[in-house]
């Protein structure tokens, strides 16, 4: 039996809609949620990452910002910048695109923007109220997720998550977010022993290592979701850490890459700054 294709795109199309609506009702009470990007230097993919975020922005109606600063800008400049932006009563939410020159401590920069406008949730405080379960802005590749798990109609109350990757941007938040669904949850990482035998016990998949076709079909419980966060570029194509094409004769849901998780992460990151314009302006 093959499995059900979980599609991001159509997933992230419909939350888009429902964010362009609560957008407007934002707008008649005198609210435009704004969103500022703060990109240094010259990175084509940071230039690329940034241009599809303002792209989404308009989409919905957010208002965009996007301050390019010179790769030699120095840290206290940056730091200051940051700064202005917390205090701006028009700028809800605010995310400096990584990675940043290397002359720049990025935790002293993650760490200077207010957690109320940390949209991006990799500020400790944000990291914090995450892991007690306390309100806060999820991560937004974790968070799209989560999203797309509970999209596919499945339980994930009582099943054995395994996620594969340690990273703090996806694996460690993706596994308490899956904890706190009351999954049983095994992080598998590089140095884990018999990954394969670990992979079988899985009710649910999450891969996110970026190496290519790490998890084969035969690893795979049958019937079992696997989300795959790996992109990896491979003679010109976008490839994930699963072997999607075996893979999906066993596994009962499955994302595609591309078409999957990242469609998703933008999408959050949009509903993270319409949630922190209504909590900033007290109408939520």
């Amino acid at each position: 039996m093959t499995a059900t294709i979980i599609k991001g795109k159509e997933v992230a199309a419909e939350l888009r809609a429902d964010l362009k609506e609560e957008v407007a009702q934002l707008k008649e009470q005198g609210v435009v949620p704004g969103l500022t990007v703060i990109l240094v230097g010259d990175n084509p993919a940071s230039h690329s990452y940034v241009k599809a975020k303002a792209k989404a922005c308009e989409e919905i109606g957010v208002a965009s910002e996007i301050i390019k600063r010179d790769v030699n800008i120095t840290q206290e400049e940056l730091l200051q910048e940051i700064q202005q932006l917390n205090e701006s009563e028009a700028v809800h939410g605010i995310l400096v695109q990584l990675p940043l020159p290397n002359h720049i401590d990025e935790k002293a920069v993650l760490n200077a923007i207010s957690p109320k406008k940390d949209v991006d949730g990799f500020h400790p405080v944000s990291v914090g109220n995450m892991v007690i379960g306390d309100e806060c802005y999820l991560p937004c590749t974790p968070h799209g997720i989560i999203e797309l798990i509970k999209r596919s109609g499945e339980e994930i109350s009582g099943k054995h998550a395994v996620v594969i990757g340690r990273s703090n941007i996806v694996g460690k938040p993706v596994a308490m977010l899956l904890l706190q669904e009351n999954a049983t949850v095994t992080i598998a990482h590089s140095r884990t022993k018999d990954l394969s035998a670990m992979i079988k016990q899985a009710d649910i998949l999450v891969s996110a290592v970026g190496r290519p076709r790490l998890v084969k079909a035969e690893d795979l419980k049958p019937g079992a979701i696997v989300i795959d966060v790996g992109n990896t570029m491979e003679n010109g194509k976008l490839v994930g850490d699963i072997d999607y094409e075996p893979a999906k004769e066993v596994a009962g849901y499955i994302t595609p890459v591309p078409g999957g998780v990242g469609p998703m992460t933008i999408t959050m990151l949009l509903k993270n700054t319409v949630d922190a314009a209504k909590t900033i302006n007290n109408l939520k």
